[in-house]
């Protein structure tokens, strides 16, 4: 509560107290069914066989997907990434949000609707829920109710299964970034180290209390896709809609009863699209920015329909120039290629072929070199000039490598090293002293421009360079 001076007093001299924000009501959604409740079920399905399944797949010999910092190697199936390469992390941040603007200016917010994490567990929650406090009426009823033995045994049961779905996910979570099977094989003996501990434990907690608790509180508050979607929208975007030109005016009436002829719209105004809604929102008010275009109003409308036996669609994904009645529905997808959608495939397209070339193309070695700070430059028994590195060799791959090291830049240019051949085991890291020899009859300058070739012997395709400097005396 809050007073402003500016603000009338009351008649009796009192402050008028003006609420700042909603308090929040629970809601107890009404199951739903039908085709776009298959698809959030359909959804929830494969996010999460991914999700919990992906820790646990080996691939030669080790875990296939496995962020390992501790070591700063991250590996997704045969591939090895190295922080050198945190290029392809930015090449997928940017895809990702291209992907979520061109889905976005298509049909609006399907991300939020059927894959968001949030949506998600939340949608995870309330089956739990349901099951085990019944529908929305029964669940509604046991709010209401005194706490008593048969609520606390319902509540308890609820909030246990929840949190071990929580900590289920938590742990699973850590199984990314430390091998799940050592994690799981800590946690059976009592020996997880205390970082572990910390975010299996954190990463639950939020779980279950963004989805248990907070619920639609998240979408609304907490999430800023909510706030600037409506930039990404236009009036050829697929949104849920009400169709008031059918449905208005809404009010009762019997089954067998000639609407038309009593004045009424389609809408029999039930209040079932509000109950389904897990944000609590009256679609028939308009697009809101809480809509989180589950279309869970669309399925509970057309179970109406059906039953009154009107035409389905009176709620609907559809256009905002298909209810002004600039086009038909038939029109939509005609109006799906666009110049803001094109624009967005087109960028893409582009971003989306560079990153795969560059995979495709990419050279699992990468070599740095470093001079000798104490000498730049010295002259041999034989009168030639020498110069004195240290490269360092990382095989970014995951199989064992020998490489030979070549120079090049000055004319008779000799490269001088321990061995021959240098052998690397998998993703190890090797220091290796070099010195390049030159005749200082070829050296043109006092600094010149010089380049060391690695090669992989087994692997020719294999191959790194890189510059330096060569200093004459």
């Amino acid at each position: 509560m809050a007073h402003t001076d500016d603000q009338p007093d009351a008649p009796d001299g009192a402050p008028i107290e003006q609420q700042l924000y909603a308090i929040r009501q629970t809601i107890q959604t009404r199951a739903v069914h039908g085709v776009f409740a298959n698809w959030r079920v359909a959804m929830v399905l494969i996010t999460q066989l991914v999700y919990y399944g992906l820790p646990w797949l080996q691939w030669d010999d080790r875990q296939a997907v496995l962020f390992d910092l501790a070591s700063r190697k991250f590996y997704i199936f045969g591939l090895v990434f190295w922080p050198q390469d945190f290029v392809y992390l930015t090449g997928l941040l940017i895809l990702a949000a291209l992907a979520l603007f061109l889905f976005t200016a298509v049909a609006g917010r399907l991300w939020c609707g059927y894959a968001c994490p949030q949506t998600v567990y939340t949608e995870i929650f309330m089956w739990v829920e349901q099951w085990l406090e019944g529908d929305h009426v029964a669940r509604k009823k046991l709010d209401a109710a005194p706490w008593s033995a048969n609520k606390l045994k319902k509540r308890g049961a609820k909030h246990l299964v929840w949190f071990a779905i929580a900590l289920w996910t938590g742990f699973t979570f850590v199984g990314y970034f430390t091998p799940i099977q050592t994690l799981a094989a800590e946690v059976m003996t009592w020996t997880l180290g205390p970082w572990e501990s910390f975010w299996i434990v954190f990463y639950a907690f939020a779980t279950w209390g963004n989805a248990g608790f907070m619920r639609e509180q998240v979408c609304k508050y907490m999430c800023p896709y909510a706030r600037f979607q409506s930039v990404m929208f236009d009036s050829d975007t697929l949104t849920v809609t009400y169709d008031t030109s059918r449905g208005e005016p809404r009010g009762a009436r019997g089954k067998k009863i000639d609407f038309r002829a009593q004045g009424l719209g389609a809408c029999v105004d039930c209040g079932v699209c509000v109950q389904v809604c897990p944000t609590g929102i009256d679609i028939r008010n308009g697009l809101q920015y809480e809509c989180i275009g589950c279309a869970a109003c669309i399925d509970g409308c057309d179970q109406i329909m059906d039953k009154m036996g009107y035409p389905r669609g009176l709620i609907r994904y559809t256009t905002e120039n298909v209810v002004k009645g600039k086009y038909p529905d038939s029109g939509i997808l005609r109006h799906v290629l666009r110049p803001r959608t094109i624009l967005y495939s087109v960028i893409m397209l582009v971003i989306g072929s560079a990153f795969v070339v560059s995979l495709a193309t990419r050279v699992p070695l990468r070599v740095d070199v470093v001079r000798d700070r104490v000498a730049l430059s010295k002259e041999t028994d034989e009168g030639l000039i020498e110069n004195v590195y240290r490269l360092q060799l990382i095989n970014k791959d995951g199989r064992a490598h020998r490489y030979t090291i070549e120079a090049e830049g000055i004319p008779g240019l000799q490269v001088v090293t321990s061995q021959a051949e240098i052998s690397a085991a998998p993703l190890q890291t090797v220091d290796i002293p070099v010195s390049l020899v030159a005749d200082p009859v070829e050296l043109k300058g006092r600094s010149i421009e010089v380049q060391f070739i690695v090669r992989a012997v087994d692997a020719p395709e294999i191959v790194d360079e890189v510059k330096t400097k060569f200093f004459n005396r």
